[in-house]
C-alpha cells in the first residue's frame, strides 16, 4: 500500500510551475479521435486519468505515447466502437468519449463511467443532446448502445444545467456533424475554451466557447494539430490553499489569475495578499487565516466544487467560523471525518458544512476516499503538528502530477512510501 508521510508545521517558499489541466486533457484526448494524423500535446500532465484515456484510445485502434515533454496521439487507425467496461470505470470523465466515438464510427457501445464516488454525474444531458442530433440510443444492463448510421446532424440544444461534460461531448460530436449546432446555457469553464481552441486548430468552426451560447458549424473532417494545454486551475487552487494553511509565500508560474478569481477572492477575505506579474501569481499568506465566512460552490465563474475540499482544510486552521455550501455534488464532504480525526472542528448537515477554525491540527493516520479529498488531507497535514500518514494515494494521482515532489521542492517534508 502506498502512503504519503507528511511532517507538518513547515512554511513553504519559492516558486513552482503549474501542471497542465487534467480537465482540459481528458476531453481533448477524446476529441483527438476525430482527427487524422499525429497530434502533439504539450503540457499534458502525467496522471492516471490521462493514462486511462490513452488506454481507451489504444484499444480503439489509435496510438498514444510520451516523447520528452510531449504526448503524441495518432487516431488514424481507429476502427473499433466498443469500449470495455474495465476501461470506462477507471475515470469519471470517460463518458466524453461517447460523442467522439459515435461521430467517428457511427456507432458506440460503452458502460457507465467510474471514478470517485463524490455523487451522481447524470448523463441524461449527454443522451438527450445526441438524440436531438440524430443518434438512436438504448440503455440495457448498464450499457449504452448508440447508432447514427446516417451520421449526426446539427441541432438547437438547451441544457437544463450548464454541465461541463455535456457541453464538451456536444462540441466534439457537433464538430463533424452535418449543419449547425447551437448550445444554450453552455458551461463556461476555461477548459471549454481550451477544447474549442484545439478543435479549431484541427479545422473545426466553433464560436462563443466560454460563453453561455456556443455555436458549432460542422465540417467534413478534422486534421491533427499541436496544442499546449492550459494550466490546471484546481492544482493552482490547491497550492494556494497549502500556502494559506501554512502562512507561506509562494509564486505559481503559469497560473492564470483570471481562471482563479473566485478562489483568490475567498482567500483575500482570509487575509492573503496576491500579486500578478506576467504569467506569475504570488500569494503571501498571514501567519493565521481569518475566517472565510460563506463559500458557495457554483458553476464557473463561481467558486469551483473541485477547490472546496482543499480550501476547507485551510479554513480549518482559520481564526473564526467559515461556512461551505456545496451545490454541485451531494457526496463532496467525504473528507470531513478524516479532517476531524486530525483535530478539525467541522459539522455537516446536507449541503452545509460549518468549520470552526482551530490553532492546532495534529498529524494522524487517515485515508483519502476521493481525488480532491486527498488534496484536502495533504493540505491539512502540512499545517498540522507532528507527522501524518495518508493512504488512498491513488486518488491523488488521478489529478496531481507528482504533488509530493512539488511540495518537497517548496520546503515541505513529504515522502511517498
Amino acid at each position: 500500500m502506498t502512503k504519503l508521510v507528511v511532517k507538518g508545521r513547515r512554511r513553504l517558499h519559492g516558486e513552482t510551475t503549474v501542471q497542465g489541466a487534467k480537465n482540459s486533457a481528458l476531453p481533448i484526448l477524446a476529441a483527438a479521435l476525430l482527427t487524422g494524423g499525429e497530434n502533439v500535446f504539450f503540457n499534458c500532465p502525467h496522471l492516471s486519468d490521462v493514462e486511462a484515456s490513452c488506454a481507451i484510445l489504444r484499444y480503439l485502434g489509435g496510438t498514444a505515447k510520451r516523447e520528452d515533454s510531449a504526448l503524441l496521439v495518432d487516431c488514424t487507425g481507429v476502427d473499433r466502437w466498443k469500449i470495455p467496461d474495465e476501461l470506462m470505470r477507471k475515470t469519471r470523465s470517460s463518458i466524453v468519449f461517447l460523442g467522439a466515438v459515435l461521430a467517428r464510427t457511427g456507432r458506440a457501445r460503452l458502460s457507465l463511467p467510474g471514478g470517485c464516488e463524490i455523487g451522481m454525474r447524470p448523463i441524461d444531458l449527454h443522451l438527450r443532446a445526441l438524440r436531438a442530433m440524430g443518434a438512436a440510443i438504448s440503455e440495457r444492463h448498464g450499457y449504452l448502445d448508440c447508432k447514427a448510421p446516417h451520421g449526426l446532424h446539427g441541432a438547437k440544444i438547451t441544457l437544463s444545467f450548464p454541465s461541463v461534460g455535456a457541453t464538451e461531448d456536444i462540441m466534439i460530436a457537433a464538430s463533424t456533424a452535418d449543419g449547425t449546432t447551437t448550445i444554450s446555457n453552455a458551461a463556461r469553464e476555461p477548459e471549454i475554451g481550451d477544447l474549442a481552441a484545439y478543435l479549431n486548430k484541427c479545422g473545426a468552426k466553433i464560436y462563443g466557447a466560454g460563453e453561455g451560447v456556443v455555436v458549432i458549424d460542422g465540417v467534413p473532417s478534422l486534421s491533427a494539430a499541436a496544442h499546449t494545454m492550459i494550466p490546471d486551475r484546481i492544482v493552482a487552487a490547491t497550492l494556494l490553499s497549502c500556502a494559506a494553511a501554512t502562512g507561506s509565500e509562494l509564486v505559481l508560474r503559469g497560473a492564470v489569475s483570471a481562471h482563479l478569481g473566485a478562489v483568490i477572492s475567498v482567500l483575500e477575505e482570509g487575509g492573503c495578499r496576491f500579486a500578478c506579474d506576467g504569467g506569475d501569481l504570488r500569494i503571501t499568506a498571514p501567519e493565521r487565516l481569518k475566517s472565510l465566512r460563506v463559500i458557495r460552490t457554483m458553476p464557473y465563474p463561481g467558486f469551483p466544487t473541485d477547490a472546496q475540499a482543499p480550501v476547507m482544510a485551510a479554513a480549518a486552521t482559520a481564526d473564526g467560523t467559515s461556512v461551505m455550501i456545496e451545490n454541485i455534488f451531494e457526496n463532496r464532504y467525504r473528507h470531513v471525518p478524516a479532517l476531524c480525526r486530525m483535530g478539525a472542528q467541522i459539522r455537516t448537515e446536507g449541503k452545509v458544512a460549518v468549520i470552526e477554525g482551530t490553532r492546532h491540527l495534529y498529524g494522524a493516520k487517515v485515508e483519502a476516499t476521493d481525488l480532491r479529498g486527498a488534496a484536502a488531507l495533504v493540505t491539512a497535514a502540512l499545517a498540522a503538528e507532528g507527522t501524518g500518514e495518508i493512504t488512498g494515494v491513488h486518488y491523488l494521482e488521478r489529478g496531481y502530477d507528482g504533488l509530493e515532489q512539488t511540495l518537497t521542492a517548496l520546503g515541505a517534508d513529504v515522502k511517498k512510501i
